[in-house]
This record gives structure tokens, sequence and C-alpha cells, in this order.
């Protein structure tokens, strides 16, 4: 059953902003950082469905949405973002509409969310590869080594010489290593940390998802946000200029490009038309 948590969320007009006193609130910051970025292209409300999807190219203010609504909702997030001196006074004057509680499940996901984790993954994948080197050379001692139990306190070490020699190198060294670390790459690390955070009957936003993935996991990706927002009571706004993202079922697409913000089809959009003509004019090589 498809859910909506959160019906629609407000901004301030470009009138509201300009009426702001920034001169008696701040006087010695360089940005007025979120003010007067989706405002410039006349965004003051998003109303949102089950699967609502922000497209827009750098500085479309995509990021910038997800950022003031989660702040606003007082969303989970794990890294820590571009948040000006000014956030609070803007998101001050943001309001939004819910349908019932927010679950307490909801998060905002990034890109840095989930760079930090394949980090982490990447450096216990490194922490188990000096521990596989260092069991190939035990491996090779204890093989062939003339160990002799002289006292109980060499029952471990006895237990390893009797492993190495009854084992092949491979065995022995899969026998010793940490049994539940999986090595992954980078994509499939990416994937797993979405699986691992998007929980059944809660609201996700989710900032370019698509990074790190391939065209491949980018699919898998698709498959299981649609099913998650079909069958398990999720409700996703995404920013994301990936073509199969933007193509899923029954979404909501607002172009930020566009002055002012528009709602389009998939098929209508800049970046998806430029793949279109592009493999359309080299048909012929997939003959």
């Amino acid at each position: 059953m498809q859910l909506v948590y959160l019906s629609h969320f407000s901004f301030p007009s470009i009138e509201t902003e300009y009426n702001f006193n920034f001169s008696l609130q701040r006087t010695c910051y360089d940005t007025l950082y979120p003010f007067f970025i989706l405002s410039k292209h006349a965004l003051n409300m998003l109303d949102f469905e089950p699967v609502t999807i922000l497209y827009g190219g750098n500085g479309s203010g995509k990021t910038t949405a997800l950022n003031v609504i989660a702040e606003k909702l007082h969303l989970t997030r794990e890294t820590p973002y571009n948040r000006s001196n000014f956030f609070e006074d803007y998101t001050g004057y943001c309001s939004y509409e819910l349908r019932g509680s927010l679950p307490k499940e909801s998060r905002i996901i990034t890109s840095d969310d989930v760079f930090d984790f394949m980090l982490n993954i990447r450096a216990l994948n490194d922490g188990i590869n000096v521990k596989r080197e260092e069991l190939f050379t035990e491996y090779l001692d204890n093989k062939y080594s003339k160990f002799q139990m002289k006292s109980l306190d060499d029952y471990e070490q006895l237990k390893k010489v009797n492993m190495a020699r009854s084992k092949t190198q491979s065995k022995y060294v899969r026998k010793n290593l940490i049994d539940n670390v999986r090595e992954h790459s980078n994509g499939e690390s990416a994937f797993l940390y979405f699986t691992e955070k998007i929980k059944e009957n809660a609201l996700y936003l989710l900032d370019e998802p698509e990074n790190s993935l391939s065209p491949q996991k980018q699919q898998e990706l698709l498959q299981f946000l649609e099913d998650s927002a079909r069958f398990f009571g999720c409700q996703f706004i995404i920013a994301t200029h990936s073509p199969f993202l933007l193509s899923m079922k029954g979404a909501k697409i607002y172009d930020m490009d566009e002055e002012p913000v528009d709602v389009k089809k998939w098929t209508e959009l800049e970046n998806v038309r430029s793949y279109y003509e592009f493999f359309k004019a080299h048909e012929r090589d997939f003959s």
C-alpha cells in the first residue's frame, strides 16, 4: 500500500526573503545560503506523492531543498552538510503538512553518508588483506615447523600446526579469517547501504543515490525503491538526474531547471532526451 507521510512543504517567497533584515541578524558572514537559492526558480511549494523526484543540474537547488526539508522535520542524518549561519533563519519561514505522524525511522540519506560507509568497508577489507598475508606466512611456518609441545601453554600453537598440516593453504586462511566479513565492490557497498538503512513504513530523502552505482546497480536500486514504496509503506523524495531512477513508476518529477519549477514526465527531461538522442544516433552500432 502506497503511503504519503509528508503531503507538502512550503518555502519562503522572494518577497519574504528580501524583507528579512540580514544586517540586523548577521553582519560578518559572506554567504546568505540558503536564501535566494530556491526562490530564483520561483519554488514556493512542493506537493508530494509516494515517490517525488527533484531533477536538475548542479546549482538547481535540489540538494538544498532536501537539506531544508530534513532540517525542518528534524530527520536523522549521519554526516555534516553545508549548513550556513542563516539556515535556522531560513527554515523558520518554512512550513509543512503531515498526514498523521512522521515515523521515527524517517531519515535523509546523502551521497556523503554512502561514501563514508564505503570508506569504512574499504578500511575493514584492507585490514583483512593484511591479515590474509600474515596467515599465508603463518601457514608455511606451521606446516614445515619441527614444533613439539612442551607444556599446556603450547596447546594453541599445536592446534595451528596440526591445522596447517591437515589443510590446504587456502582452507587454512579461510578458517582463520573473520567469518562474518565479506569484501564488496564500491557499487555493492553503496547498494548494501541503502538496503540496510531503508526500513518499512517511513519517509526517506535520498540525495543523488546513483553516485557510486553502475547502471546495473542503479536498476537494482530502482526496483528496490519501487517495491519499498509499493509494498512496504515507504515514501521517497529523491534528488537525482539518473535516467534509471527518473523512470520510476508513478513518480512525480519536478524539473528544478525550469523557472518556475515545473512538473514533467521523465521522457521530457533534457538529461533523458540527451541520452535518447545519443543512442538513437548510434542505433546501428548496436545491431
